[in-house]
């Protein structure tokens, strides 16, 4: 009874509520690093020893110092408790789907909707938040705050601070051969370290949020080429995919047909494409930008418009058609229609679920004709997870036992490919319809082109879903397909040799031959312009 008397009484310095945190993070929360450390081999004999302890007490001191910068008397309950929940979140997302959170996943997270949002709101997770989260966010509320007067409070503070830097200096001095070789070989590694990953994650990505600027235009002396007599205007459809890699892309040789629609149709397909980021937050501003991965800059990207608004400034009617979460800027400015939430069912929408993807065919039906020239992007939901089975009909229901939980752990990684390719029958679906609508059309050219903004991992070496930083990333969440269907109207008109445009699709292409080849089959002459990314151009 004394000893809970005198707890209850007891009253606690910041400092040293910041001290137990910190520590109770680092051992609680960083299983998923601390697996990644091991599979380095770094831990062993005497010099792993020392660097163990060595990344214990920086990843523990640097925990400490970001919560002493934010945590003060009033504070420190609010900002503990929820660096406690989001870490014990974090924690569980990487170490089931072993996700790195660097800022390009933050942003990723910071954008996602509510419907993405209740997928991975599964039940074990939420009894992690709860446990791991929540339990320590209650005891922390038990406590009784030391007050100080604001100069004893302030001399404190800084003799924390002196002191967490020196044991970092000294830590780093002590171990310095195998901390610095490891950091060096290893630098992925710090995206694991939680929380300090969001944290310093969130800091930067609200840091670039603040600077930015209006989108800077592009392609200001853009010209669109006079269309020849007798020449028809044309009907450019692009489907944006999510997450569909290539591996399991029918068309490129996979052992099941996941494509049998488009391959009785015979569009050229794109083999070797690669994408330009990982995740859809990256990728597609990239897509849509005349820079791409070769000449990667992602805050230019970002605050550059994009081949859209170039195919707008000449007169190209051009319009957007969501089944996602937005268009992360790409389409800025310009109509654009979203069915994520649809208020009246559909054969293809449900008010409760959204909308299969076919609905977007029926939305571009309902475009109105123009009389030039149209472009129009249909975003597609595709194969976004983890609840691939949510992303088709009973109709392309072909590969069995599914998958049907969003808690992908609680499945075989058979069953999750099963899903998986069951959501690219239906994509394949989607592309035939769109195609047959677009062969009815006699009083304009038509063309459509698929290319899938990154891929996706299936359980290889441990690894699910997307995001990780490209440098380690594998080649599953980095190649895509893409295939392009064109009517002998417009390879009349554009003169386009489609055996030399398959010739070409053996070859790789990427991302970066987007913008180019897009510019260059609607006529549009820019010095942004690169014939040399332009797929079409060797073929004309």
């Amino acid at each position: 009874m004394s000893d809970r008397v005198q707890w209850a009484n007891k009253e606690w310095s910041v400092e040293a509520i910041c001290l137990a945190v910190a520590v109770f993070c680092s051992l609680a929360f960083n299983w998923t690093f601390v697996g990644k450390v091991i599979e380095t081999n770094s831990l062993q004999g005497t010099s792993g020893l020392i660097l163990g302890a060595a990344l214990t007490i920086v990843a523990t001191a640097l925990h400490l110092l970001l919560f002493l910068l934010l945590s003060y008397r009033f504070t420190v309950k609010p900002v503990l408790s929820l660096v406690l929940l989001i870490s014990a979140a974090a924690a569980y997302y990487m170490s089931r789907y072993t996700v790195y959170l660097d800022v390009d996943m933050l942003r990723n997270v910071l954008h996602t909707d509510t419907k993405e949002s209740r997928e991975l709101m599964t039940l074990p997770m939420i009894g992690t938040i709860a446990l791991l989260g929540g339990v320590p966010a209650l005891l922390l509320w038990t406590l009784r705050i030391q007050k100080s007067t604001l100069l004893v409070a302030f001399r404190r503070r800084l003799i924390w601070i002196i002191a967490i830097l020196v044991v970092l200096a000294a830590t780093a001095f002590a171990s310095y051969q195998p901390l610095s070789s490891f950091l060096r070989n290893h630098r992925e590694l710090r995206y694991l370290v939680t929380p300090s990953n969001f944290m310093i994650g969130l800091a930067k990505v609200g840091a670039g949020e603040t600077k930015r600027k209006p989108r800077q235009a592009i392609g200001l002396d853009a010209k669109l080429v006079p269309q020849k007599p007798g020449q028809k205007p044309a009907l450019i459809v692009l489907v944006v995919g999510e997450t569909v890699r290539a591996q399991n892309w029918g068309l490129n040789g996979y052992a099941r047909q996941t494509t049998p629609r488009l391959k009785a149709i015979g569009p050229i397909n794109f083999s070797h494409v690669s994408s330009c980021g990982t995740a859809t937050e990256v990728s597609l501003p990239c897509m849509f930008s005349p820079w791409g991965r070769a000449d990667f800059d992602m805050d230019r990207i970002k605050n550059s418009q994009s081949f859209l608004h170039v195919l707008n400034r000449v007169g190209i009617d051009v319009r957007w058609i969501d089944n996602q979460s937005g268009c992360k800027g790409v389409c800025e400015g310009l109509p654009t229609e979203s069915i994520q939430h649809v208020t009246k069912a559909t054969p293809y929408c449900t008010v409760e679920k959204g909308c299969f993807d076919r609905e977007l065919t029926e939305r571009l039906k309902a475009v109105p004709r123009v009389n030039g020239d149209q472009f129009v992007v249909l975003h597609t939901l595709g194969n976004h997870g983890p609840s691939y089975y949510a992303r088709y009909p009973a109709s392309a229901r072909v590969f069995t036992p599914e998958c049907l939980e969003d808690d992908l752990g609680r499945c075989t990684v058979a069953q999750i490919t099963n899903s998986y390719d069951n959501a690219i029958v239906a994509t394949d679906a989607v592309l035939a319809d769109t195609i047959a609508y677009l062969q009815t059309m006699t009083d304009r050219d038509t063309a459509l082109i698929y290319v899938s903004d990154h891929g996706e991992s299936l359980g290889e070496n441990g690894l699910f879903l997307h995001g990780l930083p490209y440098s380690i990333a594998p080649q599953t969440q980095k190649t895509v397909p893409m295939i392009m269907w064109l009517s002998d109207g417009i390879k009349r008109d554009r003169h386009i040799n489609a055996t030399c445009l398959s010739q070409r699709a053996a070859q790789p292409a990427s991302h970066d031959n987007l913008f180019h080849s897009v510019l260059g089959l609607m006529g549009v002459n820019t010095a942004l312009y690169r014939a040399d990314r332009d797929v079409f151009a060797s073929c004309r």
